[in-house]
């Protein structure tokens, strides 16, 4: 039996789980319907765009919390170490030491991430541009601390997808604790 959502943003945490499941192009109405535990109508009446507004509503969601956990910190800080470490520890936390997978990253590689394809390269031009922020702050180079964010990202995100197809923690935490001291070299030259 279906249940009754006050709120549209009840249904976006179990919409996530679904999608980073099951893909778009896999996330089903009845697996929706099932994890949300709304009906069909329900969800209709919440996302009238269908499983594409429902997955804009989560792409939105996602960048709310990197906005007020990685993007915003980053780019109005002082101290570019402590900003960065933060950071890194909060990405851990996020993707719980590698065993989740990034959302964002996974409809970009997806054939349908060509639909939120503008949304998708905003999220990566966005936090690799607030740690350029960071580094530039605490001393390195422009053109250096491109180089390095876009590492730092691209290490992040791999190191997601070999730790969960290996089903190893160790791995995201290596990786991670390599960018950490990449970047702390960097920014004590």
């Amino acid at each position: 039996m279906a249940r009754t959502v006050a709120e549209r943003s009840d249904a976006i945490a179990p919409l996530a789980e679904v999608f980073r499941e099951h893909g778009y192009e896999g996330a089903s109405l009845s697996l929706i319907s099932k994890a949300t535990g709304l009906g069909k109508g329900s969800l209709y009446h919440f996302f009238p765009g269908g499983k594409e507004e429902m997955m804009a509503a989560v792409l939105a969601d996602i960048d709310r919390w990197f906005e007020r956990k990685i993007f915003a910190p980053l780019e109005a800080t002082d101290e570019a170490e402590a900003a960065i470490a933060a950071m890194l520890a909060a990405v851990t936390a996020y993707f719980r030491t590698g065993q989740r997978v990034c959302l964002v990253g996974a409809l970009g590689l997806s054939e349908s991430g060509n639909r939120f394809a503008a949304t998708l390269s905003g999220y990566f031009a966005r936090w690799i541009d607030a740690l350029v922020a960071a580094l530039v702050t605490g001393g390195v180079p422009p053109a250096l601390a491109r180089d390095l964010s876009e590492d730092a990202v691209a290490g992040i995100q791999g190191a997601i997808v070999l730790s969960r197809a290996m089903g190893s923690p160790a791995v995201f935490e290596r990786v991670v604790g390599q960018i950490a001291q990449r970047l702390a070299v960097a920014l004590r030259r």
